[in-house]
């Protein structure tokens, strides 16, 4: 039912938005990155957490990490990740399909401005295949969140590059390209040359 309700929340709030679905997993970053065609980074990965007794919605970059030292500053504690059936019981949705659309309890929510690196991002969609292709500042104004500063970056690669930081799939052709991904293989990336 969770993918139902967020179609229905999606219907009311936001009808341009469409969710996109696709024949595999998307339910883990990496999955889903592959799944959409788009780096890891651009995966607006939801987490739920309790800080005290309250819980929350943390929307954050899909390769950052919480800093420990900024997010005890800003919640003046230390989060806890909730477990699967807390999880399911407070939004509604499975792990892997979390998600601050159509939660089955209002939530607060906040969104890392590590997300604001990306003109798209892509949040799940209450299923395990499901997710939608937002501009960080619509998936924030959406749900109500708070801007926060709690996640740390990935550090360079070997080569001193950052991760890419700008969309790879324009949100016109999101859903066109989706449709071309079951029909298509996918190549792996070539190796770096050795110098």
């Amino acid at each position: 039912m969770s993918f139902e309700s967020v179609r229905a929340w999606l219907r009311a709030h936001a009808p341009d938005l469409t969710i996109l679905e696709t024949e595999v997993s998307t339910a883990t970053v990496s999955e889903a990155a592959a799944a959409l065609r788009v780096v890891p980074g651009q995966i607006a990965k939801t987490l739920a957490l309790r800080v005290g007794d309250r819980p929350l919605l943390l929307v954050t970059r899909g390769d950052a990490r919480l800093d420990n030292q900024k997010t005890k500053a800003a919640f003046a504690a230390r989060p806890r990740m909730l477990d699967a059936l807390e999880t399911q019981t407070l939004t509604g949705h499975p792990i892997g399909g979390v998600c601050p659309f159509g939660l089955a309890t209002p939530l607060p929510v906040y969104c890392d401005i590590s997300l604001t690196a990306f003109d798209l991002v892509y949040p799940a969609a209450g299923s395990l295949n499901s997710s939608v292709c937002v501009a960080p500042a619509q998936l924030a104004a959406l749900v109500g969140a708070e801007w926060i500063d709690i996640s740390r970056l990935p550090e360079p690669d070997t080569a001193g590059c950052l991760p890419q930081t700008k969309s790879v799939v324009p949100n016109e052709a999101a859903a066109a390209a989706l449709t071309s991904i079951a029909e298509s293989t996918v190549a792996p990336p070539a190796e770096p040359k050795k110098r």
